[in-house]
């Protein structure tokens, strides 16, 4: 009897010891999984556009760094634009058909009105109306922020409306975020806008990619870009794609996982 109690005491501290070590030692798989999840990626749409049809654009990117990566495809709230208002009015005015459709049709999703189509160089803004939406976007990266996401892990992209959108919502937050990337868009707001631009502000980094042959927004409009940010201190990369129109193609969003792979920075 007295021999078995030193041997049931070893038998249950060496079982502690198991215990201990199994339950309470660092993880480095999940330690490495906590870093690769805290990255997050807000998509905004262009006119007329849904955030849900989007949401195939994440399936496209497959590299280990984007396994854990949280997506989100917001939808803009339906409002009457513009340009649809005059479009309408033309067509209603060659069908001679009764004007009061004219109101139903130029209501579409849409995060600011837009003046006329094509958008160029020297558009019309609604600055009131691009400052109201960029309120809500900084809502959604102040949420994932708050829940343990670096800013600098947070990128914002955006197609047409919404990558004129994603210019002004990177530009306007007041922390440096991982990339702003804009396809097809155009400078929303008068350039007095420069003043409110944080220094960690200017430290975010653009990406912007347009079609040579877009209508809809001309390339002029993205080629405005560079030295407008150039003025406001903010680094650009500009890509231009040769007989692409008002479209994403794979192409851009190759480069565009590429890009913010590049930038991704660990959490640890």
């Amino acid at each position: 009897m007295l021999l078995i109690k030193p041997i049931v005491l070893i038998t249950v501290t060496l079982c502690s010891t198991i215990i201990f070590i199994l339950f309470f030692r660092p993880n480095p798989l999940l330690h490495k999984q906590d870093s690769m999840a805290r990255s997050f990626v807000l998509w905004l749409h262009g006119l007329g556009d849904s955030g849900p049809a989007n949401e195939p654009i994440k399936t496209l990117f497959t590299s280990p760094e984007f396994k854990f990566t949280k997506w989100s495809f917001p939808s803009a709230p339906n409002s009457p634009v513009t340009c649809n208002f005059f479009v309408v009015v033309i067509q209603v005015s060659q069908l001679v058909v009764d004007l009061e459709l004219c109101d139903d049709g130029s209501v579409m999703p849409s995060w600011f009105d837009i003046h006329e189509i094509p958008v160029t160089a020297n558009s019309p803004k609604d600055e009131p109306g691009v400052l109201k939406a960029v309120q809500n976007v900084h809502a959604m990266i102040d949420k994932e922020v708050a829940a343990g996401t670096d800013p600098k892990n947070v990128f914002v992209c955006g197609f047409s409306q919404g990558g004129a959108l994603t210019l002004a919502s990177v530009l306007l937050y007041p922390k440096t975020l991982g990339g702003g990337a804009v396809f097809s868009g155009w400078i929303p707001f008068n350039s007095s806008l420069i003043e409110k631009f944080t220094a960690d502000a200017r430290k975010t980094p653009i990406l912007w990619s347009h079609g040579m042959a877009d209508r809809t927004v001309l390339f002029e409009a993205g080629q405005a870009g560079p030295p407008f940010l150039e003025q406001a201190g903010v680094s650009c990369e500009f890509k231009a794609y040769p007989g692409l129109g008002h479209s994403i193609s794979n192409e851009e969003l190759r480069n565009l996982e590429s890009w913010i792979k590049s930038r991704l920075s660990s959490s640890s």
